[in-house]
Parts: C-alpha cells; structure tokens; sequence
C-alpha cells in the first residue's frame, strides 16, 4: 500500500509522530567535499518539509557543523512542527581527548554546541552516535536523563552499538526510572542485513523504533556501479569522491552487484527506479519505522521520495530476499533448526502472537 510523507509513524515505545522517510542532511554543507550549496540545501529541506515530512537528521560534526547551522537556519520558522534527530560522540576538536566519546563531559558539552548550532533550545533526538567501549552504560544512561529532566532532549536513542549493550541499559532505565531508550539508527539494506540477526529484533522487543541509514548501500542499489567498477579506481572530483569512498569500504562486490542487477529487473517491471525499489524494500520490515535518506540534488530527493509509492508483489520479495540473504550464524541458525524444535516442541503447533 502507497504511503505518504504524512502517514506518520509513532518511534519506538513512544507517542512521538514521525514521517515513515526520515531527511538526512550530511549533504548539506560542502566541506566534504560532494555536498549541497546553502541555497540547494534548502531546496532539499523546503521539499521534504511541504510534502508533509517531519523528521529531520543530522549530527554535530556533519560537514564540520555546516549541517546543524543550515537546518537551524531553515527550521527557524516552523521549529515546533519538526522531529530534529542529532547526534554526539564523534570528535569536535581533533587532539582533544574529551571533546569525543560518550562520556558526561563530552554529552554535556555536545549537546550545548548542537543547541547552539541548530538555534534551537531543545533536542527532540538524541543518539549516542558510536559505541566507545570505555564509557559505563550507567554515567551514559544519567546523563541522557538528566537532560530530559533539564528539557533539553525530549528523547534519548542509539547509534551503532552491540544489541546486548542497548538491551542492558534499556533494562537498567527501565529499574531505575531513567528515560528509556526510543530508537535505534543502524546500517541496514538490501546489500547489508546484519541488523537482522540481533539488532532488529532486539529493538522490536524492547521498544526502539528502528531507523536505517545507508539504505542504498552508499548507492550501490540505485545501479550506479558496474562491474568496471571492482578494478578500476575513480579519481574525478565532485560527487564522483563519495563513488571512490564507497567503492574503498569494500561495498561494490560482486555479491553487492548481483544484488543490485536484480533491483533493477524489479524496478524495470514496477516502472520504478532501482532506488526506489532499494528504499522501499527496507519499509516492508515491520521492525523498521523510518530510513533515512540523504540527498545532494532536488532530482535525487524527489526520486527518493518516490519509495513510498512501491507496491511489491510476494514474487518480487521473494527474490528480493533470496539475492541478499544472509547467514543469520549461531545460535539463531541452530534454534530454527528442526532438529531442536522437534525436541522443545515434539509434533505441537504453537502460534505465537506479539
């Protein structure tokens, strides 16, 4: 069934209303070097915005902070009607050992320079952006409450954390009174379905709201890779650096291209685009409540934008699924063998509701 950037979603747990195709915003900004200009980006925000969405990504180090200060500057006039999702624990000032992790000392600080950055008095999202490993899961977990306590973040959530991390502090939250956990941002694709050994259903359990970037593979899906691409490096400027950075992560393979061949077969017989056949596979998970999708061009927002009119038939998620299938690996591979339900479960049929 077609969706609309208004057939609003609640995140996770929680009653927040947001739309089911979330605006990143790492292009909106320059500095890296494949981004938007002021005045494009701001045709991305305005499009997005006036077809109904309301959910807005970005982080405090995006384009050395041109991100949050061009959404702080287009958000200025209608801030209250927009979910405005940042993140901290990546480093603000290279040399300095405290100005990243996810330590109370950086939180604090980061969540100061966001405000400051998106001209704003308060956060809506806040996601711990990167798992530090040195950091405890309490002094994280108080530190996100004190801050809703303080009505600087409505909502605390995860980034690229290990599932048995994020399950512990939703516990720990849920015993001691602390805000609880709403969302959770992961890699998550047709060319990448790692979530779903542990991370999605993980989330699905404990009440986050699953929000994927990359959902095009860093591109891969949309069919602007060839097989050419394998062996030869790319070396042009412009929008062509992210093309070589993707390509340098390990992310073209033949497995990653067969992938996107059938895609575009898909596409073909939707009358669709091969990214918006990628895009929408990732709305059929249950799991999932809103991908993010970054756009450097109008074309390309509006052709994303284009997911929510996908309709597939069972034959195409079927071979959607058979292409990308991964090994979901032990124990979930052994727990769904027959050999072990015959021994908890003999001949019985049992229907299991959630």
């Amino acid at each position: 069934m077609s969706l609309t950037l208004d057939s609003y979603r609640l995140l996770g747990r929680s009653g927040l209303r947001v739309s089911p195709l979330a605006l990143g915003t790492a292009t909106f900004g320059t500095e890296w070097g494949w981004g938007a200009e002021r005045d494009e980006a701001r045709t991305l925000f305005d499009t997005y915005v006036e077809g109904g969405g309301n959910f807005i990504d970005t982080a405090g180090t995006y384009t050395e902070g041109s991100a949050e200060r061009l959404l702080g500057e287009f958000a200025r006039d209608n801030r209250e009607s927009l979910v405005l999702a940042t993140k901290y624990t990546t480093q603000r000032r290279p040399g300095d050992p405290n100005s990243g992790g996810a330590h109370r000392k950086n939180l604090f600080a980061s969540v100061e320079a966001s405000l400051r950055q998106l001209n704003t008095d308060y956060l809506d999202l806040l996601y711990l952006h990167v798992w530090d490993f040195t950091t405890p899961v309490e002094e994280i977990l108080r530190g996100l409450d004190d801050l809703v306590r303080q009505g600087k973040v409505l909502y605390v959530a995860m980034s690229n954390v290990p599932a048995w991390e994020i399950s512990r502090m939703q516990a720990i939250a849920e015993l001691r009174g602390w805000s609880p956990l709403v969302a959770l941002q992961i890699e998550y694709s047709l060319i990448n379905r790692g979530g779903e050994r542990d991370l999605i259903p993980m989330a699905q359990t404990m009440g986050l709201g699953v929000t994927p970037f990359s959902p095009l593979g860093g591109g891969v899906l949309s069919g602007k890779y060839s097989r050419a691409d394998l062996t030869t490096p790319n070396t042009d400027s412009g929008q062509s650096n992210r093309k070589s950075f993707n390509a340098a992560l390990g992310m073209v393979t033949e497995r990653t291209l067969a992938i996107a061949d059938t895609v575009s077969e898909i596409a073909a017989e939707l009358g669709h685009t091969p990214a918006q056949v990628g895009l929408a596979w990732t709305l059929q998970n249950p799991g999932v409540t809103a991908p993010i999708i970054g756009a450097r061009t109008l074309g390309q927002l509006q052709g994303n934008l284009g997911a929510l009119e996908v309709d597939f038939t069972a034959d195409q998620l079927t071979r959607l699924d058979e292409v990308s299938a991964i090994d979901l690996g032990y124990p979930h591979d052994v727990l769904a063998g027959e050999h072990l339900r015959a021994a908890t479960a003999g001949g019985l049929k049992i229907e299991t509701r959630r």
